[in-house]
């Protein structure tokens, strides 16, 4: 009786000991891994890039592989990537990323197929340099998606068929595919998409979705395709955001908007930018560029600890809105892997130190990562 005393008295002093740390211990279902710790809850993903595709960065891989469970390319799938010259594919980092998808039993999701940004200009003009029929535009759509999305049929489990067709006040972006096809070129490329693989999921990918303009054009593009009778899966929220905007509550109304189209929702292209922005319109425009001004790059040496704390905050605000909405959350993807990584380095002020992402740049998870596994941990419970 003395010594099963003794043993409940030091059980009862670890656990007030762990609650005056803040802490709680962990059943035997917790987990030290990201994508364990959200296993049946959403996929958690990252964008790869060339050196983590061809094997050359291991330390990325190791990451990759112990706390994600879905990929998708940063680039090379892209379409002058892809097919840099008329009829001349090159699949060589494509087929890459591939393997290591099918090897490590990754969710796989090619990106993208139509995109007026990183397309080859061929694409648009024909012989004379002028500008291509709409019937040859088709054609070339037809012929690019078949190949691309045929190649890895049965492998790709969803593909971001278009991305950032809408504007920021809901109208549509005046791009070539526009200016020649008009809104069918989305049509067309779900189309081309569906019948090249039936089973694989297709979405459309935006940044700025919590931008009520975007939103209600986003809603009336996918509206008008599910009266054509368009496949659709899903919509990818780019989560290119800061510490201050958008609004969790902004975020959260177009969560609650898509889904209420009966479309999975996922979160695409996640990461926080830390630093100032080179004048007051916030977009993800990949075309924007700013000169380089010193104080818009205030953290090249290191993070101060009120930035950190306020990172931390965002970040577990943004992931406890997801967990919110798990019922329609499909997936969550940050873009890219570790800081060094991030495209928010060099856009769109060439070379700034920024803290976007979950891992930093010696590939050691961020103090907060932890609290977010506990997040899942709980939420799975």
């Amino acid at each position: 009786m003395k010594n099963k005393l003794i043993g409940i008295f030091i059980a009862l002093t670890v656990l007030l000991e762990l609650a005056m740390l803040g802490c709680s211990p962990r059943s035997n279902t917790s987990t030290d891994s990201l994508h364990e710790a959200f296993s049946g809850i959403f996929f958690i993903g990252t964008a790869m890039d060339i050196p983590q595709i061809t094997g050359e960065n291991q330390q990325a891989l190791d990451v990759i592989k112990r706390h994600f469970n879905s990929i998708v390319a940063e680039n090379c799938m892209k379409s002058v990537s892809i097919q840099p010259v008329k009829g001349q594919f090159d699949f060589t980092h494509s087929d890459q990323f591939m393997a290591f998808g099918r090897e490590n039993g990754m969710h796989i999701v090619g990106h993208t197929l139509i995109w007026h940004s990183q397309a080859p200009d061929w694409f648009f003009v024909d012989k004379n340099g002028g500008v291509v029929s709409p019937e040859v535009l088709t054609e070339r759509m037809r012929t690019h998606i078949h190949t691309l999305a045929g190649r890895y049929k049965g492998q790709v489990h969803g593909w971001d068929v278009v991305n950032e067709a809408i504007m920021e006040d809901g109208s549509w972006r005046n791009s070539m595919f526009y200016q020649i096809l008009g809104e069918d070129f989305v049509r067309l490329a779900f189309e081309f998409a569906h019948e090249t693989d039936p089973d694989a999921e297709l979405y459309y990918n935006d940044y700025g979705m919590a931008n009520p303009g975007r939103r209600e054009g986003v809603i009336r593009m996918v509206k008008d395709l599910q009266a054509q009778g368009i496949r659709i899966d899903g919509i990818g929220m780019q989560g290119h955001v800061h510490l201050d905007s958008p609004t969790i509550e902004e975020f959260e109304e177009s969560i609650v908007a898509f889904s209420e189209l009966g479309l999975k929702v996922m979160i695409t292209e996640l990461d926080v930018s830390v630093l100032p922005w080179p004048g007051t319109f916030v977009s993800a425009d990949v075309a924007m560029s700013a000169a380089y001004q010193a104080e818009m790059n205030p953290y090249a040496d290191n993070l101060p600890d009120n930035v950190y704390e306020e990172l931390r905050n965002r970040y577990l605000d943004l992931f406890r809105l997801f967990i919110k909405h798990q019922d329609h959350i499909s997936r969550v993807t940050t873009w890219g892997v570790h800081d060094g990584q991030s495209w928010r380095n060099y856009w769109p002020v060439e070379g700034r130190v920024d803290y976007p992402l979950l891992f930093d740049r010696n590939y050691e998870p961020k103090p907060f990562v932890l609290e977010i596994i506990d997040m899942g941990n709980e939420a799975r419970k």
